[in-house]
């Protein structure tokens, strides 16, 4: 049986993410995994990337093929290289930024807003309907 790390994405129409598996190449896209190894949201800034390395070289050690796509990842984390012996085995991985916790941003929104508005609202109120109008539009309908 031939075993490959790939791709199986989830998520919804233009918002893709993709979570790397190890699978028999007979499997179609999506189908059923032996393991799941990692994620990948390719749509973040910069996009994340989580493999586990210890388990992808346990893989690639015992003939898992990775695919195109799959191996790329690789290499941008470091395990193809530490599988190759090749330097450079720290890889190019971008780490993500801080989140800001919820109070922070609660503090910063409320610092924000007591600050009075300098210009009048963009739209218009909208005026209550005098109570004669109502009356004359019924008595020009008989």
């Amino acid at each position: 049986m031939a075993v490959k790390i790939k791709l199986m994405r989830l998520g919804k129409i233009r918002q893709p993410y993709y979570r790397v598996v190890i699978a028999d190449s007979r499997t179609r896209r999506s189908g059923r995994a032996i393991e799941t190894i990692g994620k990948y949201h390719p749509k973040n800034e910069p996009s994340l990337i989580e493999i586990d390395s210890e388990r992808a070289q346990y893989w690639l050690g015992v003939g898992a093929l990775p695919t195109e796509p799959v191996q790329h990842l690789l290499e941008i984390t470091g395990d193809w290289q530490k599988f190759k012996g090749l330097p450079g085995s720290e890889g190019t991985l971008k780490p993500q930024p801080e989140k800001i916790d919820k109070l922070a941003r609660f503090q910063a929104a409320l610092a924000a807003a007591g600050e009075e508005p300098t210009t009048e609202a963009t739209t218009p109120k909208k005026k209550k309907a005098k109570a004669d109008e109502p009356a004359e539009a019924e008595s020009t309908e008989s």
